[in-house]
């Protein structure tokens, strides 16, 4: 285990993933913590005040937690191309009554400086960070208020800036991970490296502690990880189904249905490279889908919203790992017991 996790009372090395847009919830963190672990509330697409929300109701349990931000890295999208794809999603979208024809181009930061004073104003144990690393300034004034910060890698060198840039510990991403790729360059899609070939180019770079993520579907892969480097693991994928999570209805059927046999990388959702089950949207899509983020994410995002209150699992971002026939539908307790249960 991690030094600094252990000073957190983190005894179980199986820690509750990030999983930005529901999944993860305050009662998912505060059970994570309940088993010895440490459990990460997902900063990504909420406000300010809306976090500061999560954390309160977190805080209010007098348990140890973290807080996952999206460092801004934006990729913008070619007007052009947008228009196309726009054009080219439409009849998905027409059929929740939706136009994409008139939509504008959006490229925001996601509320990042309201979210950075925010945990600088009221100090959480942890945070981390994903898509990019976040100014020196930043990283610093969060380590001087007391805050452990992880930082989300995908290769070495990555790594290497983020321990230049003074972050804590490095949460090592493979590609089999689910959901965003953590990619400084989303531009390019990572290369499928596994997780403890990752691992070990990663701790040839540097010394800093290590969490692996992507890919652990059983305690046999978290011994794996754990004799291949990593200090600790982060269960994402793992955990969508558990009782605490917030994860949609059509979401959680689709990852236990027989019928979807296959996980791809796509950027027909958001712009950026994720990794989810194929369905129709995947299918159509993929191919054609531009580079471009945040601009696809809020295109696609009123389209997505109204397909799982639809319970329509095809029009939707079936976020999973590569190993998301092992998600079981049980307390997350048993699931990050279960998964510590051969360290």
């Amino acid at each position: 285990m991690a030094s600094p996790l252990r000073a957190l009372g983190v005894d179980n090395p199986v820690l509750a993933a990030p999983m930005a847009g529901g999944p993860s919830t305050p009662a998912l963190v505060v059970e994570a913590a309940r088993t010895g672990s440490l459990g990460f509330l997902a900063g990504g697409y909420r406000t300010a005040d809306a976090l500061a929300e999560q954390i309160s109701e977190v805080r209010s349990h007098g348990v140890a937690f973290g807080v996952n931000l999206f460092a801004p890295n934006p990729l913008p999208v070619d007007p052009r191309d947008f228009r196309r794809y726009a054009a080219a999603i439409a009849p998905e979208a027409r059929a929740f009554g939706i136009d994409t024809g008139p939509a504008d181009i959006v490229e925001d930061d996601d509320h990042w400086t309201d979210k950075v004073d925010l945990l600088l104003a009221a100090p959480v144990p942890v945070v981390s960070f994903t898509f990019a690393v976040p100014e020196p300034a930043v990283v610093a004034s969060l380590r001087a208020a007391g805050t452990l910060v992880v930082q989300t890698v995908t290769s070495p060198a990555e790594a290497l800036l983020a321990a230049e840039a003074g972050a804590d510990v490095l949460a090592v991403q493979a590609s089999a991970a689910g959901g965003h790729s953590g990619t400084f360059t989303p531009e390019h899609v990572p290369a499928p490296v596994p997780l403890t070939e990752l691992l070990g180019r990663v701790r040839a770079t540097v010394s800093l502690p290590l969490v692996a993520a992507g890919g652990l579907a059983g305690p046999g892969d978290v011994a794996g990880a754990l004799r291949a480097g990593a200090d600790a693991v982060m269960a994402g994928t793992a955990l969508l189904r558990a009782d605490e999570a917030g994860t949609s209805l059509p979401h959680r059927a689709a990852l236990a249905d027989p019928g979807r046999r296959r996980t791809v990388v796509t950027r027909a959702f958001t712009g950026r490279p994720a990794r989810a089950l194929a369905n129709r949207f995947t299918d159509r899509h993929s191919g054609h889908a531009p580079s471009g983020y945040p601009a696809l994410h809020h295109l696609t995002r009123p389209m997505r919203r109204a397909a799982a209150a639809a319970d329509e699992p095809d029009l939707i971002h079936l976020w999973a790992g590569t190993g998301y026939r092992d998600a079981t539908a049980e307390p997350a307790a048993r699931i990050l017991t279960r998964l510590a249960s051969r360290v």
